[in-house]
């Protein structure tokens, strides 16, 4: 409740073994972010890993220690990194310096200029590597439309120049980013190179959530979901499921 970013606190759950035992019986929960240092979050992370159910960590202000026992039960990612959790402090290290060690968790990043500054970008990736970074947008519906008003849930947010807050404040609501500006942001930041920054909005995040096998590389037997760049990194074309949704001018010819 400390960490609660943009999201209405009304709407926050504490961690509780039986609902989460009801939407596993629901089906289709594949990701869940949960703050480890809760009661009774740690025996949600084993039930959901053992439901292979893939448990992030974040909107928190766990300690090192908290993150160390919440990877032992299961949890194997960080929900957009540094942002909506407590800092990193010498000596505790929290959640961000649990991140940043721990080989087994696998870390978000919102690359839109807004939510991290261009070194902590750097700093996560060579931390991490491509294997244990992955991209993520955090994109609400405002994302492709003009600035203004827009609604996040039942919530007002105001957008400026891409950038999403909550009215009368500087309380960061979401984003605007698309998953085509985040790669071309991570490789314009230095953080990565054109194939790394690939693998982190690819290959890793089918890797977490265990459907490399279909999604992810351009590997026969994979799902044909294939994204053409521009040598600028600008989008070309999309192709979903073998079929053609966006074909500019060049690939036509």
């Amino acid at each position: 409740p400390a960490r609660p970013g943009a999201i209405d606190p009304r709407h926050l759950l504490a961690p509780d073994l039986a609902v989460a035992r009801r939407l596993l019986d629901g089906g289709g929960v594949r990701l869940m972010t949960l703050a480890p240092e809760l009661p009774g979050a740690l025996a949600v992370v084993a039930a959901m890993r053992s439901a292979g159910v893939v448990v992030s960590l974040g909107h928190s202000e766990a300690g090192y220690a908290d993150v160390v026992a919440a990877v032992a039960a299961g949890a194997r990612s960080v929900t957009h990194t540094f942002n909506a959790m407590g800092p990193l402090h010498q000596r505790e290290p929290g959640l961000p310096g649990a991140a940043l060690d721990l080989p087994e968790l696998t870390c978000e990043l919102i690359c839109d200029g807004h939510h991290l500054h261009p070194a902590v970008v750097r700093l996560v990736a060579r931390a991490k590597g491509a294997a244990r970074t992955l991209l993520v947008t955090d994109a609400i519906a405002a994302a492709g439309l003009e600035d203004g008003s827009h609604l996040l849930g039942d919530q007002q947010v105001e957008v400026r120049d891409g950038r999403v807050t909550l009215p009368g404040t500087d309380t960061l609501a979401g984003s605007t980013l698309t998953m085509d500006r985040a790669l071309r942001e991570v490789v314009a930041l230095g953080a990565a190179s054109v194939e790394d920054a690939a693998r982190m909005a690819a290959t890793t995040p089918a890797e977490l959530l265990g459907i490399a096998d279909r999604r992810g590389a351009i590997t026969p037997g994979r799902d044909a979901d294939l994204v053409i760049l521009e040598e600028d990194l600008t989008l070309a074309g999309v192709i979903a499921r073998g079929e053609w949704v966006r074909r500019d001018a060049a690939l036509r010819t």
